[in-house]
């Protein structure tokens, strides 16, 4: 039997359809077929479309007409019978983000890969926090491609507790259970696109109403209530801080006793400002890290050894401005 090409009367095409319809690329087959059979499971009408007959009648009208079988996938039977006997089938690329939800099934089903089989929510936490401020590494670095794949790592980790998810015995959710409920929030918070809402006057006074609908929507009872107390200390302190003067807490009550006062007291300032402390505590020690290459740089260019050039040494080779540290990390 001739191999079926699309959009050629000579052979059999197996078109698989989906709820998007019939692919563009078999169109053109579907018009010039003689005949266009459709299998069970197929959820649209085509118009002029028959019910595909049983194997034999249909390998025999495909040997003398041009046949195009429209089938809800590979598994049916007709279009393995077909398939079997040379046909070509036409079907939709999966799109990216399926196929990655594809494959991560695969990597946690029975003969898949072991390692991923073994993970659990706990043991990926280490990487879940590595890949997100490995993100931020590449954000603040400005490298497009290391954004891009930092990104899809990030996305991995979200595939990943989504899958596992999906396999506890009494509570399972998975990755369109996840999303279904980020699109729903994402409509509830912005009432003033999907519900008729008045539009906010600027992009402050949004943030406010986000806030305020994020408060009553999800029954918090308390300014803290979800301010996530495991994460950076300076974040934090800045989280804490930010939700307070939302909720006019007074300037002067801004302050702690203890050790750490101090701290807090930098980030209470920095974020009166509107800056953000981790951010910019990071950028401090990223400066300073800086400072400490440059210096170990002039040093090994002078023959000396970082390592042992003891208090002396650091004092020699110290930078004498942010401006040579910057220049040596470029």
């Amino acid at each position: 039997m001739t191999a079926a090409v699309p959009g050629s009367p000579l052979g059999p095409v197996v078109v698989i359809v989906t709820a998007a319809g019939v692919p563009a690329e078999a169109l053109s087959a579907v018009r010039a077929a003689d005949v266009v059979y459709c299998a069970p499971g197929v959820g649209l009408t085509v118009p002029g479309a028959e019910p595909a007959p049983e194997r034999s009648e249909l390998l025999g009208v495909a040997e003398r007409k041009s046949v195009v079988l429209l089938a809800a996938d590979r598994a049916d039977q007709a279009a393995q019978a077909l398939v079997a006997a040379g046909a070509r089938v036409v079907e939709q690329p999966t799109p990216p983000l399926q196929r990655a939800v594809e494959v991560m099934d695969t990597l946690r089903s029975p003969g898949g890969c072991p390692w991923d089989g073994e993970q659990t929510h706990e043991s990926l936490r280490r990487y879940l926090l590595e890949e997100a401020y490995e993100l931020l590494e590449a954000i603040e670095s400005g490298d497009r491609r290391a954004l891009r794949e930092e990104l899809g790592d990030v996305l991995l980790q979200v595939l990943f507790h989504a899958r596992i998810a999906a396999e506890h015995a009494d509570d399972p959710f998975d990755i369109d259970v996840v999303a279904t409920e980020l699109v729903d929030k994402l409509i509830r918070r912005h009432p003033q696109l999907f519900a008729g809402a008045e539009a906010a006057p600027t992009a402050q006074a949004q943030e406010e109403n986000w806030h305020r609908l994020k408060q009553q929507q999800m029954g918090r009872t308390s300014t803290l209530d979800g301010v996530a107390l495991g994460q950076p200390a300076a974040a934090l302190a800045g989280k804490i801080v930010e939700r307070v003067l939302r909720a006019d807490l007074p300037e002067d009550l801004l302050s702690v006793d203890g050790p750490g006062a101090e701290l807090f007291a930098h980030a209470a300032r920095a974020m009166r400002a509107e800056r953000e402390p981790e951010g910019e505590l990071r950028a401090a020690a990223k400066r300073f890290a800086a400072l400490v290459r440059r210096a170990e740089q002039a040093a090994r260019a002078d023959g000396a050894d970082p390592l042992t050039m003891g208090a002396d040494g650091w004092r020699r080779y110290w930078p004498k401005s942010e401006e040579e540290a910057d220049t040596a990390s470029a």
